[in-house]
């Protein structure tokens, strides 16, 4: 199978992981912090192009509709484990949001079955960005009062929109559950 530049991207995003996990735990290397948070930001960015050329480009394709929020889950939930594991955030707060990464994963494979593929939503999208922001800004980690406040605001932030894209979805997409 022949893939697009987007589903390209996709796909780079997901081989990046294994290389963010090992430079963010590689504390013999030196500057592995800033190895890892550029891998991260890098991944990152490769989500935000993938979607702009695939509209753009009228290049949207069921892969790229089901691997694009697979990868960004993929992305986002090894960062807040690394940093719950560390310290840095709070296990409530990785529950909350890896369950509904789960409701919204169930949801597509039953979608899935009835032949419907449902593309992340708005508020989906928000809650990346932000969940995104979130590992960065965690990453970074400066050692000042201030800077951890931002930390639980942009932590407490990603838990809330986690919350309202859930029953966005759920809103809109209730009638998969539904019996024929």
């Amino acid at each position: 199978m022949k893939m697009n530049l987007p589903n390209q991207l996709t796909v780079l995003r997901i081989l990046l992981i294994p290389f963010f996990v090992f430079f963010f735990y590689a504390s013999q290397i030196p500057g592995n912090g800033f190895i890892a948070l550029g891998i991260y930001i890098v991944a990152c960015l490769t989500d935000l192009a993938d979607g702009k050329i695939a509209r753009k480009y009228g290049m949207v394709t069921t892969f790229g509709k089901f691997m694009d929020p697979l990868a960004d889950k993929i992305l986002v939930i090894t960062a807040l484990i690394l940093f719950t594991a560390d310290g840095r955030m709070s296990a409530v707060a990785l529950i909350i949001i890896v369950a509904r990464e789960f409701i919204v994963s169930g949801f597509r494979l039953v979608a899935s079955d009835k032949g419907i593929v449902i593309a992340a939503g708005m508020w989906g999208k928000v809650k990346t960005t932000v969940q995104m922001i979130m590992a960065i800004a965690l990453m970074i980690h400066l050692e000042y009062q201030w800077f951890y406040v931002v930390e639980q605001v942009l932590i407490w932030l990603s838990v809330a929109l986690t919350l309202i894209s859930l029953y966005d979805y759920i809103s809109k997409n209730i009638s998969v559950l539904k019996e024929e």
